[in-house]
């Protein structure tokens, strides 16, 4: 008989348990890591260009800042949703051994943003007159549209890389793109250094550091590509790239509209905190908070791309327990996570304003928020881990529908009402906010708690015979 604890619990058993949740994290840690350390360079660059940009002026500051947060964060969600078809497929694909699928996947991800890129190309174009219609001032929409007409070449840069990282994410080689990132940010720093203070080309010298830095960015991960390290998963350019597009499209909205409806919320949340009296402290306020959220999502984010190459390389390998065991251990490792940041706000609600400004108004405004900041950043450990699920298995249509609902009917409603009519100005719309959130958290944990994997293995075999097209089908015969 298998050895025994006081209650009647095999100690092998706790004992191959335990081996194969440390076997699982290792798999999780090997994708998360880099993933988390890619995220936090890449948003670095645009730290950086706001940060020599600053000594410019305040007209130009704001403008940076201006574009970055509202037409680059419109624009980026929209081609990083567009790209993000690719974590289904190619996972999946990759699970199911079908390497020679990746390549031709890759290029149809990259038909679809490069067609985006155009059909957004007008809102860079265009941003002066598209922020005076927000009510930005007529110097700050001068500056920020001539920014943008420079910084053309990014949207088209995040075409190439977005489906260049999903990629690499889906065969777990993402060590080379964090090495890649974070050269390229020191090429930025210097390219700001040269252009922007020692050449003085002001917020030009700035769009252009930032374009020779994404495309640096695209052009070392295309040399890893041909580099002959992916000699299955990528053949060569093909015209099979242009056959079964309308099934890939499909998928690919589904994932744009997932995100975007997520990103865009937060910028609804500040649009409605920007309405309130006293709009500039509750603005920087809100701005505190969610910039600390924003460090502790990173985390997070990790564990998004982690899981969704998880689930999506079981379920394509029809390892439905497997794939099930594997969002237990990500949503249980994220939520550690989460319950150190939460502790870290609630111990420093206090203090931690304090990083960010010295206004003592701000700094009580902030505190006030501190205990519904804790409750967001844990919910937040768990929510984008089942987002990450649902993309691995293929559910973006199903997420959208529930971000329309809870973001938008519950959320910024009820934060509209609680904020404006019931006087609780920022901590109203935040509750409004966090009440969405949990809606959404807890009906994403249903759908996957009530989850058959095994028929989530069939549909993963059926996507990737009928979405593979024609030429993947002969290339198996």
């Amino acid at each position: 008989m298998a050895e025994m604890q006081a209650g009647g619990v095999p100690v092998l058993g706790k004992r191959r348990l335990g081996q194969k949740t440390w076997s699982e994290s290792k798999k999780l840690w090997h994708i998360a890591a880099p993933a988390i350390l890619t995220s936090v360079l890449q948003f670095t660059i645009g730290f950086v260009t706001v940060a020599f940009v600053g000594h410019l002026g305040t007209v130009e500051l704001a403008a940076v800042s201006v574009v970055q947060n509202v037409i680059e964060g419109f624009v980026f969600g929209i081609m990083l949703g567009m790209g993000s078809a690719l974590e289904t497929l190619c996972g999946q694909a990759v699970g199911a051994g079908k390497f020679h699928m990746l390549g031709v996947y890759m290029q149809r991800s990259w038909i679809i943003t490069c067609v985006t890129a155009i059909l957004l190309a007008p809102v860079y174009i265009f941003t002066t007159p598209i922020l005076k219609l927000l009510h930005q001032t007529d110097e700050i929409s001068e500056v920020a549209g001539k920014y943008c007409i420079w910084v053309l070449p990014q949207l088209f840069g995040y075409a190439v890389n977005f489906p260049l990282q999903k990629f690499f994410q889906s065969q777990s080689r993402v060590w080379a793109m964090a090495a890649i990132s974070s050269v390229a940010l020191a090429l930025h720093g210097l390219l700001n250094w040269v252009l922007v203070t020692k050449l003085g080309h002001g917020v030009i010298g700035a769009a252009m550091a930032g374009n020779i830095s994404w495309w640096f960015i695209d052009l070392a991960q295309f040399i890893y590509l041909v580099s002959g390290f992916f000699p299955d998963a990528w053949t060569g350019f093909s015209l099979s790239a242009f056959q079964a597009l309308g099934n890939f499209i499909k998928l690919s909205l589904s994932s744009a509209i997932m995100l975007c409806l997520e990103l865009w919320y937060f910028t609804a949340v500040i649009l409605l905190v920007g309405s309130l009296k006293n709009a500039e402290i509750s603005v920087d306020a809100i701005s505190i908070c969610m910039n600390f959220q924003f460090w502790a999502f990173m985390i997070t984010l990790g564990f998004n791309a982690a899981i969704s190459v998880r689930v999506s390389n079981e379920l394509g390998a029809g390892h439905a327990n497997a794939a099930k065991f594997s969002v237990v251990v990500a949503v249980s490792t994220s939520v550690v996570f989460g319950l150190l940041f939460m502790s870290i706000v609630l111990l420093t609600r206090s203090d931690f304003p304090k990083l960010f400004t010295d206004k003592p108004v701000v700094v009580r405004e902030t505190s006030k928020l501190g205990y519904l900041l804790a409750a967001t950043i844990l919910l937040s450990s768990i929510q984008p881990v089942l987002s990450g699920v649902a993309v691995g298995a293929g559910w973006q249509a199903l997420v959208a529908v529930i971000n329309i609902g809870c973001y938008y009917v519950i959320g910024l409603p009820v934060g509209a009402l609680l904020g404006f009519k019931f006087k609780l100005n920022t901590l109203g719309i935040w509750s409004g906010m966090l009440l969405g959130t949990v809606v959404q958290t807890v009906i994403l944990i249903w759908i996957t708690l009530r989850t058959n994997w095994h028929k989530e293995v069939f549909c993963a075999e059926e996507r990737i015979r009928t979405w593979g097209g024609p030429s993947e089908h002969q290339g198996e015969n």
